[in-house]
């Protein structure tokens, strides 16, 4: 953990006025270790760890199966570890008077249920980890790098005679040697990509058209990102729908600027809609993103958030229409467009709004 992650955590406590917190969410866990993996299974909300901060210093609480790994694999310099047995609980201890917050307040209660009340610390605790620092953001530029070129490679292989499960398994591949957990991998060839948001990947061959939907984490950080590969050149209407999808993302990104108030973002991207073209009311057929970085998504964005995007907080939009899909995950700037960090140079692009957008593969 870096010392400003430890000052903010105890100013954290100073400021609810408690004597401990205790971080059980896998997120908030990998964000305090600078992206060390605490969990086994890959989309587990909690880890095989958690970690109570005092005022005094920090606690790693793990089991005795997980402890050798962590200390030899994932800490150069570790913190005090309580070791405990399988069988036992990792959560601690409080005395009866002591204050104690949580991004899980209902199992820290749980495990103590004559304590009293838990507060719950959860939204304090995303906002801590939305700025991400120069040395998060030269981690997620790395992955989302890897991510595309992993896409990228998938895609260029891909045949129109073969599944849907094929183009997964490949794009599976090729992220692990990357050493990337894909938590959320979709597929969908020509003729279902129309008509699902969601294309879990079946038997059905491809097709005219291949859509693949990466959400891959690495070091703690996820990035999330969609490219599509058609087989034959799409017809000017069709491309018309594509030109006119991306156009809904610029509305998107212009707004993605530190100060500004998401859900005036999240209005500018539902408005573009019918303003490029597209139903006015295709937003209500899929979410459009939102903030992210150490999850898929903190939140999803709507009109009615009052939050204010912060200078380094990660964002993932993802409008869908007309047959179509673009995603890919940006850093916000204060005066600025919003760095993209999932490009590959190799993909072929079109400039929309000032900025290199994902074009339709052809080959």
């Amino acid at each position: 953990m870096t010392e400003a992650k430890r000052a903010a955590l105890r100013a954290l406590l100073e400021r609810h006025g408690l004597d401990a917190l205790v971080l059980s969410d896998a997120a908030n866990v990998g964000w305090w270790l600078d992206g060390v993996r605490t969990h086994v299974a890959q989309l587990a909300d909690g880890g095989e760890a958690i970690v109570v901060v005092r005022r005094d210093g920090e606690e790693l609480r793990t089991s005795e199966s997980e402890a050798p790994r962590l200390r030899e694999e994932a800490f150069a310099h570790a913190p005090h570890i309580t070791v405990l047995g399988w069988w036992e609980s990792l959560m601690p201890s409080f005395d009866a008077e002591e204050r104690v917050g949580s991004d899980r307040p209902d199992a820290v209660a749980a495990a103590q249920p004559a304590h009293g009340a838990v507060a719950d610390l959860s939204a304090d605790l995303a906002t801590l980890r939305a700025p991400l620092s120069d040395a998060e953001q030269d981690r997620l530029r790395a992955l989302g790098g890897d991510a595309a070129t992993a896409l990228t490679a998938a895609l260029e292989r891909a045949r129109d005679d073969e599944t849907e499960h094929a183009l997964a398994g490949r794009t599976t591949g090729l992220l692990l040697e990357r050493a990337i957990e894909p938590l959320c991998l979709l597929v969908a060839s020509g003729e279902r990509l129309p008509r699902f948001r969601h294309p879990i990947p079946t038997a059905a061959p491809l097709g005219e058209r291949a859509l693949v939907v990466v959400c891959g984490r690495r070091d703690g950080l996820v990035v999330s990102l969609s490219r599509i590969r058609a087989f034959a050149r799409p017809a000017p209407r069709q491309q018309d729908a594509y030109r006119a999808l991306l156009e809904v993302e610029a509305a998107l990104l212009a707004g993605t600027r530190a100060g500004a108030r998401l859900g005036d973002v999240a209005q500018a991207g539902r408005d573009a809609y019918g303003a490029n073209g597209l139903p006015a009311d295709e937003w209500r057929r899929h979410h459009q993103g939102g903030p992210c970085g150490y999850t898929l998504r903190d939140k999803l964005a709507t009109p009615a958030d009052d939050d204010v995007i912060a200078a380094g907080q990660a964002f993932a939009w993802n409008p869908t229409g007309g047959g179509w899909k673009v995603e890919d995950t940006v850093v916000a700037r204060t005066a600025a467009s919003p760095e993209v960090m999932t490009a590959d140079p190799a993909w072929p692009t079109v400039e929309v709004g000032g900025l290199e957008r994902p074009d339709v593969l052809v080959v």
